[in-house]
């Protein structure tokens, strides 16, 4: 109930101080002594754009808190599916570690597959759903692979197989 009420200002303060950080930080880079755009001009970017927007909503969530707040108390209680964002964040640490050394499409077949069946609703995962999930995981992932490799240039992690 708490971040519930004052989620918002939490969150703008926290965005405020790290882009107020990343702005400082930028500042301690080098500065090019060849361009005028050097090292710190993305970081710097970013930062301010991070720091603007987070203080636009922190100003907005002060200025509408009573009125918020108000319709808060009134909501139902918490209805969040903890156990789906858990599972998801293992799969991203699981897919983060398995990536370079099982290589990308294997890696990516199997996180985006578990991944979908993890977020899709309960009464969509039956056998049909199932199909077509991997069908779409398959298409999806190889698409993406043959675009950076051969569109881009780019060549994915290969792991244990190659192309």
């Amino acid at each position: 109930m708490f971040f519930r009420k004052y989620g918002d200002i939490i969150t703008g303060i926290f965005y405020a101080a790290l882009g107020a950080a990343t702005i400082y930080l930028a500042k301690q880079l080098p500065k090019s002594r060849v361009m005028k755009i050097g090292p710190d001009f993305m970081p710097m970017v970013i930062g301010v754009i991070i720091l603007v927007l987070a203080l636009m909503l922190l100003f907005s969530a002060i200025k509408n808190f009573k009125a918020n707040a108000a319709k808060v108390e009134a909501m139902p209680a918490d209805t969040s599916d903890y156990k789906r964002v858990l599972a998801s964040l293992v799969l991203v640490v699981i897919y983060v570690n398995i990536l370079a050394p099982v290589g990308f499409i294997l890696s990516t077949l199997a996180y985006l597959f578990l991944q979908i069946v993890v977020l899709a609703p309960n009464d969509r995962r039956s056998a049909k759903h199932i199909i077509s999930y991997a069908v779409i995981d398959v298409v999806f992932v190889f698409a993406v692979f043959f675009l950076f490799r051969y569109g881009f240039k780019i060549v994915l992690p290969a792991g244990m197989f190659t192309l």
